[in-house]
């Protein structure tokens, strides 16, 4: 593939990733202020989004067997917890954004977490078996992952641990 489509399809990539994950975002608050079909349009819209994403990323051929994927997601989450979010919140805190502060330090710890769990996954597909997973739980504030219990009150965020979503 030439050098100039593979980075517009890594581009188009990128951008129908973000719209689909804004449209599923914008229809959460359009659901939370009445507006249910707004709501749905949203989520339609937001599914055609992933399709688009899905089909750039096949022709740049970066959707691998699970092994691969794995690997992929082990080497996005190493690069967010080693090299960008510690980046981004030096600068935040350099130009005193608190917000921004808070939410690349809780991104920065959920992320490491995501490390541990996809390393450990890979290891386990690698040998053919797939992991023994029980519940997983989310914190909703600020990403928090833990699998099996959950705390009393979110380690990074202080939010009730009721309040975690469960998958």
């Amino acid at each position: 593939m030439h050098e100039m489509t593979k980075e517009f399809l890594k581009a188009a990539f990128a951008g129908e990733s973000q719209a689909h994950m804004k449209y599923l975002l914008f229809a959460e608050k359009a659901e939370q202020e009445g507006y249910p079909n707004i709501a749905r349009l949203f989520r339609a819209i937001a599914y055609a989004e992933q399709v688009h994403a899905l089909n750039h990323l096949n022709a740049l051929g970066m959707l691998g067997n699970t092994v691969a994927n794995l690997e992929m997601g082990i080497q996005g989450e190493t690069f967010e917890v080693q090299e960008m979010y510690p980046a981004y919140k030096a600068v935040a805190e350099l130009q005193d954004e608190k917000k921004a502060v808070r939410s690349t330090s809780w991104a920065l710890e959920a992320e490491k977490i995501h490390a541990e769990l996809y390393t450990a996954a890979k290891e386990k597909v690698a040998a053919g078996k797939d992991i023994d997973l029980g519940t997983v739980y989310i914190c909703p504030v600020c990403g928090y992952t833990t699998v099996d219990h959950v705390p009393d009150k979110c380690p990074l965020c202080n939010v009730p641990g009721e309040k975690f979503k469960r998958f």
